[in-house]
């Protein structure tokens, strides 16, 4: 089973950055569209920002203006530009990529926000 790996989750005070990385398997082709998702303690997944094969990008809108998603075809890697973080960011993020066959996942990782 193809599996996406996360990086770069931490814990940061509030107003500070993060970066988080999500490396793609190279074996996994046909990706239509790349996603992070977050997920907090007691609440449901939710979609955080999008980006399709041509660059077409989509924000939750609590996020809007703070989270850029991006991505670097050539290393198969998609990021996520966390600024000016909040304490109700603290969740487990995680990516997703849509190809052909279905949807495949990444194991998560933690960022925590304090104030």
């Amino acid at each position: 089973q193809v599996q996406l790996e996360e990086s770069g989750g931490g814990s940061v005070q509030a107003g500070e950055s993060l970066k988080l990385s999500c490396a793609v398997p190279r074996t996994l082709s046909g990706i239509r569209a790349m996603h992070w998702h977050r997920q907090a303690p007691g609440k449901q997944r939710e979609l955080v920002a999008s980006i399709t094969t041509s660059g077409i990008t989509h924000y939750l809108d609590s996020i809007k203006g703070r989270f850029t998603i991006s991505k670097n075809r050539a290393a198969n890697q998609v990021y996520l530009q966390m600024n000016s973080l909040k304490r109700e960011d603290t969740a487990v993020y995680s990516c997703s990529a849509d190809h052909p066959w279905g949807t495949a996942w990444g194991q998560g990782t933690q960022v925590t926000v304090s104030a």
